[in-house]
């Protein structure tokens, strides 16, 4: 399948939008500047277009291989991988001193939204083992960050999270794996995990899994959990391979989409026990592990968006070539392209619009993240940290929901070439499904928004919010631009409503949770709706600015505006008809007799 790096926006969304610049402010980020922005997404925009594309399909038709207790990656994906390692990709956002590039998580997410979007079943390996960096950096002990950070930030060695089991799900506190302890001071892991990408493959020389169990003292629930590093091959002292480890790939998931990525059931510990290392404290691997969920939950937001992105560019590409009918206003003789029939061009700038917004949310996210690490103002690097603990769940839920319908309307554009496999929008929607259930269901994100996220430090990253999207709204509301004007009108009343959603459902989790539960996943919707519309209202009103001091490409700004246009007026101006939904309380769900209903 064609894939075009969408370098352009994503310098857009970076530099105009999310402020990527302004990191440079902390000193940790003094290098980097548009040029070496432009230079990062176009290298790697090349891997994801020129490598990583081609193989979508083949994976995809070819899957994995579980072959005598070894899992084979679909054809050309070793290659690939070595090319991905070459070019250092995976240690774009990582520590110098073990290898890394150290440039900001917001570009290295910009980088991951081209290789989803190219072949998404390739990307999930360095997305988890992107994750297994920062638990191990944040949570590793010096030997045991010697011993794995240059590997895996090398991408020599990959990493995965080892966490579902087939009796707990997401209930993380029904974990049974056993972890014994040695006199060396090493584990033995006894057990079986479920849903493991990437759990085995031959595309790298180690893997290293993190693993979730119980110790034999561990009280019971979430509070007695720990966390274990185990790697398929024992690391000898000389940093070379020892022996390898009691663990194995047992089956492999025949799944709807992402059939290149190997989806792993894990057996630990059949014959001896898998040997493993605590990683942090005894009975706090739930903290440790939420180091890499939380990243991982920021990557499958994006993950949304590079399929939502590909989604598109498959359907506009189809929508030019395809002829049928003549559009009203078609002048040339013959049919017409059904570009311009009104309804395949209200869909294709609905996918294009969402595109934009979600990919705004996620670098924002990112770039809040950034400055909450490396920020030396304890006051701002604190906003910061509320900002990305905000948006997170509506980074990851809001655009993974994007990326389904996105890909949903590319089928529905491709017509009967959407349902058949041989016109390769499929693949889109299937892949797509997927990254809203794992990491965390989008139901368990929109818990996370309402029942923590909101209320944090007494509610003050929601009013920063609020108070930052109606300074835009002022700036739109007084702009010499009507489209701005009208803009700022529909996001001036989203946000009224958005804040008269949060307010409610903050004094109902606290008096009554089960009606703020029943409201979370529609204010989830509404969140990404206004804040989205904000993200392109801010892209609109820096457009206007590159117009009005006569810089860069005119059309392309004008072009701006109008997406931000349609925003508003088909997605933001639906907000005040959502709070009824949100604010319904839980007796409309349960007053029905569902088993009466459907006797």
């Amino acid at each position: 399948m064609s894939y075009a790096a969408p370098v352009r926006d994503l310098r857009f969304a970076l530099e105009e939008i999310a402020g990527i610049e302004g990191l440079k402010s902390s000193g940790a980020f003094a290098d980097l500047s548009p040029d070496l922005i432009q230079a990062i997404l176009e290298e790697s925009g090349k891997l994801a277009a020129d490598v990583l594309a081609p193989l979508n399909k083949i994976g995809d038709r070819e899957g994995v291989q579980l072959q005598n207790g070894v899992v084979r990656a679909a054809p050309g994906f070793g290659e690939a991988y070595q090319q991905f390692v070459a070019g250092g990709w995976q240690g774009l956002p990582f520590d110098p001193e073990f290898g890394g590039l150290g440039l900001p998580r917001a570009l290295s997410l910009a980088v991951s939204e081209m290789m989803h979007g190219a072949n998404m079943s390739f990307a999930l390996a360095p997305m988890l083992t992107l994750g297994a960096i920062e638990a191990l950096q944040a949570h590793g002990t010096a030997q045991q960050k010697a011993t794995y950070l240059p590997k895996l930030i090398s991408g020599e060695w990959t990493g995965t999270m080892n966490l579902t089991e087939p009796q707990a799900g997401s209930d993380v506190g029904a974990l049974t794996a056993r972890a014994v302890p040695q006199d060396d001071g090493s584990f033995r892991i006894f057990g079986q995990k479920i849903y493991i990408t990437w759990g085995d493959h031959d595309m790298a020389a180690n893997t290293i899994h993190l693993v979730l169990a119980r110790t034999p003292s561990a009280p019971i629930g979430s509070r007695g959990v720990s966390l274990f590093i185990v790697p398929k091959f024992l690391p000898k002292p000389d940093g070379t391979l020892g022996h390898r480890n009691d663990v194995r790939c047992i089956g492999l998931e025949h799944k709807m989409g992402i059939h290149g990525s190997p989806t792993c059931t894990m057996a630990y510990g059949e014959v001896d026990g898998a040997i493993g290392w605590l990683i942090g404290e005894e009975n706090k691997g739930l903290a440790a592990m939420f180091t890499m969920m939380n990243s991982a939950r920021l990557n499958v937001g994006i993950q949304g968006v590079g399929v939502a992105e590909a989604a598109f560019q498959k359907a506009f590409e189809y929508a030019q070539e395809r002829k049928q009918g003549k559009a009203e206003g078609w002048s040339e003789a013959g049919p017409s392209p059904i570009l311009h029939h009104a309804d395949v061009r209200r869909m294709l700038m609905t996918m294009k619009a969402k595109v934009a917004a979600a990919r705004a949310i996620c670098f924002s996210t990112a770039v809040a993240a950034d400055l909450a690490e490396t920020s030396d103002d304890p006051v701002e690097a604190a906003a910061a940290k509320l900002r990305e603990e905000l948006f997170t769940p509506i980074a990851k839920g809001w655009s993974t929901e994007v990326g389904v319908e996105i890909a949903s309307l590319g089928v529905q554009i491709h017509g009967g070439m959407g349902f058949v496999e041989e016109g390769g929008a499929a693949q889109f929607y299937r892949d797509a499904r997927i990254a809203a259930i794992y990491e965390g269901t989008n139901g368990i994100q929109a818990i996370d928004l309402v029942g923590r996220k909101l209320g944090l430090d007494e509610g003050a990253g929601t009013k920063a919010l609020i108070a930052e999207i109606r300074a835009s709204v002022d700036d739109c509301l007084t702009s010499s631009n009507n489209q701005l004007v009208w803009i700022g009108e529909r996001l001036q009343a989203a946000v009224a409503t958005f804040e008269e959603a949060a307010t409610w459902l903050v004094e109902k989790n606290a008096t009554a949770k089960r009606d703020a539960l029943a409201g979370a996943t529609p204010f989830l919707e509404l969140a990404g709706d206004v804040v989205g519309g904000w993200m392109l209202a801010k892209g609109g009103l820096a457009a206007q600015r590159h117009l009005k001091a006569g810089e860069g490409d005119s059309g392309y700004y004008t072009a701006k505006i109008a997406l931000a246009g349609f925003f508003a007026e088909n997605i933001l101006a639906r907000a005040p008809g959502k709070l009824a939904g949100i604010t319904a309380g839980s007796n409309v769900l349960f007053e029905a007799d569902i088993e009466a209903l459907t006797g």
